[in-house]
């Protein structure tokens, strides 16, 4: 079987109709690309989508035994980079560690005990579900603690001299975009877009140019490399850029429930209660801390979690 997977061919590898397909992109996030009018769907990620939805999973060799390594992987946000880099400053004895995945991939590194704590793109404003990445029902059951939320949206040059006021405009002639990976929380924003507009990502001069970092994506629009990227706007800011607010989104930290109670564990996610993660909040724009450090998951019940 090919690496990327026809509409059809999705379709009966995932035993449902053509038309289920359609409905599994938007609300599910089914990573998918669209190529010369066409879905197109990466076999890698599909399984590894499936693998996240998956209920009752196989038991996994269990993590080694804590010392002192805090291992992080998942989505990229500034606000995380932050809290890894004053964690490792402030615990000498301690050491955290961040592998970029994407959303997708930190659930899946969490899934297999490679990491303690998984950094997702948890909801946003526009979903009708709180982990669009996951069954309802959550595997292995981990402890959910929310690190924000943030603003979703298009980052743009400074003044927008393209007017640029929505998705929509990328498609027009001369505007060239730099996309995000599949598997990232942004990707899956910006694809919903285009398919709410009806337009063809083929269309789009540059969907296929793709970056990992959001701070990847707005150096591309600093440098003149791009005039838009599917980013948020905290780094818009940082970098003097404009900013196209699509959607507010949650960010959760995903923790492995087995290493919840670790010191190392412990200590970094006492951090969210602390000055540095709301001065650089303040500081960067584009975040809500109005949730930073509850736990939403398993529910507690009150707001303090």
């Amino acid at each position: 079987m090919d690496e990327m997977l026809s509409t059809r061919q999705v379709a009966k590898y995932l035993n449902v109709n053509e038309k289920m397909v359609y409905s599994l992109i938007a609300d599910k996030g089914l990573p998918a690309s669209k190529i010369t009018g066409k879905w197109l769907f990466p076999l890698d990620l599909v399984r590894q989508w499936v693998e996240n939805g998956t209920r009752n999973f196989p038991e996994q060799a269990k993590l080694p035994p804590y010392h002192g390594l805090v291992l992080i992987s998942g989505a990229n946000d500034l606000l995380l980079d932050t809290l890894v880099a004053t964690f490792n400053l402030k615990h000498s004895e301690h050491m955290a560690l961040f592998g970029l995945a994407g959303s997708l991939g930190g659930l899946k590194a969490l899934r297999k005990n490679l990491c303690h704590i998984a950094g997702c793109r948890s909801a946003d404003d526009d979903s009708d579900t709180a982990f669009p990445f996951m069954d309802e029902e959550i595997a292995q059951a981990p402890a959910v603690v929310n690190l924000c939320h943030r603003e979703q949206g298009l980052i743009v040059q400074k003044n927008n001299p393209l007017g640029i006021s929505s998705v929509k405009d990328l498609s027009r002639k001369g505007v060239a975009l730099v996309n995000r990976r599949l598997g990232t929380g942004a990707r899956q924003l910006l694809d919903r877009e285009i398919e709410r507009f009806g337009m063809d990502s083929d269309a789009i001069n540059g969907y296929e140019n793709c970056v990992s970092r959001h701070m990847d994506a707005g150096l591309a629009i600093l440098n003149g490399n791009a005039h838009a990227a599917p980013g948020i706007r905290a780094v818009a800011n940082l970098l003097g850029l404009d900013f196209i607010a699509l959607c507010w989104e949650r960010f959760d930290l995903f923790v492995n429930k087995e290493s919840f109670f670790e010191q190392g564990v412990q200590l970094f996610l006492a951090m969210l209660k602390g000055k540095v993660i709301q001065r650089t909040a303040d500081e960067l724009g584009g975040y809500d801390l109005s949730m930073t450090g509850k736990m939403v998951y398993p529910e507690t019940g009150n707001d303090d979690g």
